[in-house]
């Protein structure tokens, strides 16, 4: 029994150790970091500009009592979230444009400038300027 635990641990420990769950592990906290990054874009500059647009109505408090007060149909909250959804998806889409765009841009850079030729070795300098000595001779 102690065997399979740990040979269970091992092939865990195995597991959570290779190179994809650690990738995997970075681009979750910096997906995490770019979420905020996105929803303060959305909330505190897009969605008071679209507020603006279409005249500060708010979906969220739209509803229908079905029986009484208290069992509501939001749908409200519904076409809310959708609209949020769509401004973050636009975002997202817009940063994701921009950040294509730069790296299009710099790859073509890349490609236009030829590549600079390697330093010669300090040996093959040396030997390069004593065959020119010898030459001169």
């Amino acid at each position: 029994m102690s065997d399979e635990k740990t040979g269970f641990f091992a092939e865990f420990k195995k597991f959570i150790m290779r190179g994809n769950v650690m990738d995997m592990a970075v681009g979750i906290v910096i997906g995490g970091a770019f979420t905020a990054i996105v929803n303060s874009l959305v909330n505190d500059i897009v969605m008071p500009v679209l507020g603006v647009i279409i005249g500060g109505v708010d979906f969220s408090s739209l509803g229908v009592a079905l029986g009484s007060e208290e069992n509501i149909l939001a749908y409200g909250n519904f076409i809310q979230a959708i609209i949020n959804f769509l401004a973050i998806a636009l975002v997202v889409f817009c940063v994701v444009k921009a950040i294509n765009k730069a790296r299009e841009k710099a790859e073509k850079k890349k490609e236009e400038a030829p590549p600079a030729p390697p330093a010669k070795p300090d040996d093959v300098v040396l030997l390069e300027e004593i065959r020119d000595l010898l030459k001169k001779d």
